[in-house]
């Protein structure tokens, strides 16, 4: 049959106008009566065929019109356009034509032309480096097989733009060049062309309309906008005081001097010095519109709650320098009159205004008062008085009833409402942790009254437990007003935390260094038996079991075993734990023949609880030990003893740890006083001390140990964190005819690692910038070691990661101390200084690791020339 075809919509396309264009003709149709174009007809659709496209689905494609077969439509008409503009919209098509392919009667044939958009084989970056383009691959929506419309190809272009705009580069230009794949059809290649140019970086930041506070002052309320670092030359200044030292003109500047006040001194400074290396000078729009909102939260801190920034301007000075204006108007400065309370039943407005802590005439800061009314880090607020008395409904709501002149009055519009018990109490996330390790830290149990800092208090006890990743422990409270009830769900993501310690070396003569280490920190002895329940090991009780081996070749040996319960019984947090050692050291000659050994075998057994006064912050535990050495050969020498030794000591420890977080602490502090005793056998043996050998006096150690350690940790800004610590030892006899024994002295330098030199028998003290060990005493007998130490550090921390996969933080810190074989030599005042920087990194699997770069300001003992540089390294501990 001839065909007869009515274009009735052909190849729409975008003109340089930006509008769509259509393109028309007529033509006969099958009965042999054209078509009027000027008298519409109506037509009833009899069949809708598409042809053109290779990969989308034909049907889906008529559905996208909007045209049905059965429809009656109108040629010419608006239905026809219609579709073409559904089809288009889509972006999925380049082309698009709807054709009349027959007509018999009022019925007609339609066939939808289609051209396909390109797909997307692959795509690549020319002009960024790899890990820009790592980051890039996560910034742009392009995936194989995409249909790279306009949208597309205009949206990857403007995230790339974004990007490098974040990073500084404003003048950068993104080009996308697509290049046809000739291996799979209707597909193509893009190339994103990036050229960066250079940085652009903010040169002044100049401020107008206030001269209530300095420039610098508001430069500093701008937390990511900075300057560019600047000392600049005062070449006025220089030129000024050359000729004021002229003989002539000195005695006129001595008699006719006019002051310079502290403001105009600091404006100056701040206009000649900029030195602030923690903000960037980069410029990027979404940070400036935050600090613009910082710098009004300024000014309403300061009593002027009207301030506002009336203009702002950014213009470029050249193709690497901007300048930023800003305009403040910062209205007048209030100070509170009236604060009237409404709704108070429970407690009295008296009361309420102590806590408040806002008197008469105060600056006006409703920041302020927002943080007294709901959630005040640093005291007492309004809110906790209520919440942790379980009026979870509380509500308070801060009103200014009055504005006169310099002057506002506040009232404090309170609903109370019921007290909320809490009905239920479910946890999320745990997949490996069992149910009841969770449950037995919660505080917030059902059926007692709903309380804030119960709530906070079991956030920070889930935290410590180390399973559970301390940055999203997540209690989600979901209150029933209904019934004055409230459910929470404690929403936890866990971490792993296994670690395994492993290391090897080869140490020269002495052969072998090796050391193993193995932590199960979530252990469960019942489900040993199970072995459905290992993942891979029995875990999910909380309990840790720890092996550890290392060895230097023949020269030293060390085995230890060590498991911890934290709730024996199950009741109650009741820490026991047992730990088995064996350690041996030797002294080799050239011939590496043993010269001198030293053994230590002991074994301890552990119980603690957590204790309710002076507050529930507190545990003491208790420990028996026993040790015995076995010292001969060459090694007697450094002990000032030969033969066999042995300890019995019971140890009894106060702690209160009170930090938030166990990685990364900000707020808290922890402290610890350890006291050890062995029985004071000198009172009722017969040995001759006078007489005896050191063999028979020293075959039963009896001595008294000291150990405090204090720590503290202080937010000052984001989570810059000032971390200040102190510890003191001492070593002490019952009894002067027995002295101090060869062992448990301590050694101080160094990396602080039990261990680092393969000497048993001593407490090793780290002191960053000094060699290890190098810091230790002799006493009359030629037994070195120190009976008394001290040690100050203060340590500024700065997290870079707080992923609980990596947990990175590098630090600052400036430290001292000293270590004394009597206490007749003790004084505090005298120190072993020390400055340098560090990094500290937490990996699951691996622990703590640390690396320091000391420098030791003071000569260490013997030495005529300060310690000067030390590299340190630390693995599974903190630097005490």
């Amino acid at each position: 049959m001839q065909k007869y075809l009515l274009i009735l919509a052909v190849l729409i396309s975008y003109g340089v106008d930006g509008q769509i264009r259509f393109g028309q003709k007529s033509s006969p149709a099958s009965d042999g009566v054209a078509i009027n174009y000027s008298s519409p007809r109506e037509y009833e659709i009899a069949d809708i065929r598409v042809q053109g496209v290779q990969f989308l689905d034909n049907n889906a494609l008529i559905s996208l019109s909007g045209l049905r077969v059965g429809d009656k439509i109108k040629i010419p008409g608006d239905e026809i356009s219609a579709a073409i503009k559904k089809l288009w919209k889509q972006g999925i098509i380049g082309n698009v034509s709807i054709e009349a392919e027959k007509i018999e009667g009022d019925k007609i044939w339609l066939i939808i032309t289609l051209s396909e958009r390109p797909r997307l084989t692959k795509y690549e970056f020319k002009g960024a480096n790899k890990s820009q383009i790592a980051e890039l691959k996560d910034k742009v929506d392009l995936v194989r097989g995409k249909i790279l419309t306009d949208v597309v190809i205009k949206n990857t272009e403007l995230s790339v733009k974004r990007y490098f705009e974040g990073k500084g580069y404003l003048n950068a230009e993104v080009k996308i060049k697509q290049q046809k794949d000739t291996l799979l059809a209707n597909s193509v290649n893009i190339v994103i062309i990036v050229e960066k140019n250079q940085k652009v970086k903010v040169k002044n930041i100049n401020f107008y309309g206030d001269d209530n506070f300095t420039a610098a002052k508001l430069r500093s309320k701008l937390k990511n906008t900075g300057e560019k670092p600047r000392i600049g030359l005062p070449v006025d200044l220089i030129e000024k005081t050359l000729m004021v030292l002229k003989p002539k003109n000195l005695f006129y500047f001595l008699t006719h001097k006019k002051e310079t006040s502290t403001r105009e001194l600091k404006e100056y400074l701040g206009e000649q010095v900029n030195v602030n290396v923690f903000k960037s000078a980069k410029f990027v729009r979404s940070e400036f519109e935050e600090d613009k909102k910082g710098l009004i939260t300024f000014y309403n801190s300061k009593g002027y709650r009207d301030a506002e920034i009336v203009t702002d301007s950014v213009y470029s000075i050249d193709r690497k320098y901007l300048n930023v204006d800003i305009n403040i108007n910062p209205g007048n400065k209030y100070r509170f009159r009236d604060i009237i309370w409404s709704g108070n039943y429970i407690y009295d407005d008296a009361f309420l205004d102590r806590v408040l802590g806002i008197e008469k005439g105060d600056v006006y800061d409703l920041e302020l008062v927002n943080k007294k009314l709901n959630y005040n880090p640093t005291g007492a607020d309004i809110s906790s008085l209520y919440m942790d008395d379980g009026y979870l409904f509380f509500r308070v709501n801060p009103v200014e009833v009055s504005v006169s002149q310099d002057s506002i009055d506040l009232e404090m519009r309170l609903y109370e409402g019921p007290q909320a018990t809490i009905n239920e109490v479910t946890i999320s996330g745990n997949d490996k942790t069992n149910d009841h390790v969770v449950l037995r830290e919660i505080r917030t149990l059902p059926g007692e009254k709903f309380s804030r800092s119960e709530l906070i208090r079991t956030q920070r006890e889930l935290s410590q437990l180390g399973y559970f990743d301390p940055e999203q422990v997540n209690p989600v409270p979901k209150p029933n007003p209904a019934d004055e009830t409230v459910d929470i769900e404690w929403q936890l993501v866990e971490r792993p935390n296994d670690q395994v310690e492993l290391s090897g070396g080869w140490g020269g003569t002495f052969g072998f260094v090796g050391t193993l280490g193995l932590s199960f920190n979530n252990f469960s002895v019942k489900n040993i038996p199970h072995l459905d329940k290992w993942r891979p090991l029995p875990m999910g009780d909380g309990q840790k079991l720890s092996v550890r081996m290392q060895a230097n070749g023949r020269r030293y040996q060390s085995y230890s075993m060590s498991f911890n319960e934290p709730w024996l019984g199950g009741r109650k947090p009741n820490n026991f734990g047992v730990n088995f050692s064996h350690s041996a050291q030797r002294s080799l000659n050239l011939s590496n023949e043993t010269i001198g050994k030293l053994q230590v075998s002991g074994a301890t057994v552990s119980l603690g609880r957590r204790v309710t006064w002076p507050d529930d912050y507190f545990t003491v535990s208790n420990s028996f030990s026993y040790q015995k050495y076995t010292l001969q050969g060459s090694l007697t020498s450094f002990y000032g003893f030969s033969g066999d030794s042995h300890s019995l000591t019971f140890n009894n420890t106060l702690a209160r740890n009170s930090v938030d977080n166990p990685m990364y602490p900000r707020t808290g502090s922890s402290l610890s006083l350890s006291a050890s005793f062995t029985p004071p056998y000198s009172l009722w043996s017969k040995l001759d001390y006078e007489n005896a050998s050191s063999q028979d006096l020293y075959n039963l150690l009896e001595y008294h140990k000291w150990n405090l350690d204090f720590k503290y940790y202080l937010k000052l800004a984001g989570n810059l964190v000032l971390a200040p610590r102190a510890h003191f030892g001492m070593l002490g006899s019952y009894t002067d005819k027995v002295g101090v024994g060869p062992f448990e002295r301590f050694q101080l330098g160094g990396d602080g690692l039990t261990g680092q030199n393969f000497l048993l028998g001593t407490d090793v003290i780290g002191l960053r910038g000094y060699e290890n060990n190098v810091i230790t005493p002799t006493d009359a007998n030629g037994t070195k070691g120190g009976t008394m130490f001290t040690k100050f550090v203060m340590e500024l921390r700065y997290p870079i990661s707080l992923n609980p996969s990596a947990t990175i933080y590098v630090l600052t810190f400036f430290e001292g101390g000293n270590n004394w074989n009597n206490l007749d030599n003790f004084n505090p005042y005298n120190l072993y200084r020390s400055a340098g920087l560090g990094v500290r990194i937490f990996m699951p699997a691996f622990g703590l690791l640390g690396l320091d770069w000391g420098y030791g300001l003071d000569p260490a003992p013997g030495s005529l020339e300060v310690s000067g540089p030390q590299f340190h390294f630390s693995i599974g501990q903190q630097i005490r």
